[in-house]
């Protein structure tokens, strides 16, 4: 099943926020926060968290990456409830660290909170993006005990980014990987979605499919079970191929020039594409990353 709305997934996982900017949440023991969307979105996280646990708080917020779509609410989260332990990988606490890493989050959130206004004007708040800090960095092969069979298996899985981390927790068979697996669109479509490497992307998409998963959440739009989720990397896998071919053929037709081939490519990806969808700046943005990066590989 693909699921696009949000609300209950599996015994105390949910999906919150909006199906474009999610975060997920699972109660227990100790609720955990996966992800912090985007800024404005701030008090309609902490509202659906709050109708959850009643007078209780949650105790940790992962973050996946620091790209400003999933970071975005993570101070407003940790001043609403102030024991809140913000965890993520070495690469993101020393991103946060960048006076011009957080322009660019602050600049993009920022434009997220216009396009959110047109589509669901009754969530969005004027919070905007604020600096925050990790607190506690996570390696690759960390194994987190939550209590009551909840333990959180944390996955270096970059490609996305070089900060990516996933989230696989084994009793539950639940995966949160963001973006480091792909994102399906409302197309249908796979976008490929390496940013910095793309062999380190597509090893992780084969790490990923290695695991035994019944639920699992990507970055946007959707949550998958079942066969939906299981089938899903293999698909993956396929679309960066294709994705791969169509920057080659595009650099090859505009004679190596790369902003001419982005233009090529956001004609063919984006712009044929009904809302939602990213934010156009931000795919500017990502788009030319991948097209620089494949460019070099050829040579161009």
């Amino acid at each position: 099943m693909i699921i696009t709305e949000i609300g209950e997934i599996g015994s105390g996982f949910y999906v919150l926020g909006t199906s474009r900017f999610p975060i997920y949440f699972l109660d227990g023991v100790k609720p955990l926060i996966f992800e912090a969307g985007i800024s404005c979105l701030g008090p309609a996280y902490q509202a659906d968290i709050k109708r959850i646990l009643k007078d209780r708080t949650p105790e940790f917020l992962l973050l996946t990456h620091v790209h400003f779509d999933h970071c975005g609410s993570a101070a407003y989260l940790k001043k609403a409830f102030p024991g809140l332990t913000i965890a993520g990988s070495k690469e993101a606490a020393g991103i946060l660290t960048r006076p011009n890493a957080l322009e660019l989050m602050a600049r993009l959130n920022k434009a997220a909170t216009e396009g959110m206004k047109l589509v669901a004007p009754d969530l969005v708040s004027e919070e905007s993006f604020q600096p925050f800090a990790i607190n506690q960095v996570l390696s690759d092969g960390d194994r987190l005990d939550f209590g009551k069979d909840v333990t959180v298996e944390v996955l270096a899985t970059p490609g996305h980014t070089r900060d990516s981390l996933s989230y696989y927790l084994p009793k539950q068979k639940i995966l949160i990987a963001s973006e480091s697996g792909g994102c399906l669109d409302a197309t249908g479509e796979i976008l490929t979605e390496f940013l910095s490497d793309y062999e380190d992307y597509i090893n992780s998409i084969r790490r990923l499919d290695g695991l035994e998963v019944d639920i699992f959440c990507q970055g946007h739009g959707a949550v998958f079970t079942g066969d939906d989720a299981r089938d899903f990397f293999g698909r993956s896998l396929r679309a960066a191929g294709e994705f791969k071919h169509l920057v080659e053929e595009s650099l090859r037709a505009e004679g190596g020039n790369i902003p001419k081939a982005v233009a090529r490519i956001k004609a063919v990806e984006y712009d044929p594409k009904p809302q939602p969808k990213q934010p156009e700046p931000a795919y500017l943005i990502n788009i030319e990353a991948r097209v620089r990066y494949l460019a070099g590989l050829m040579g161009k």
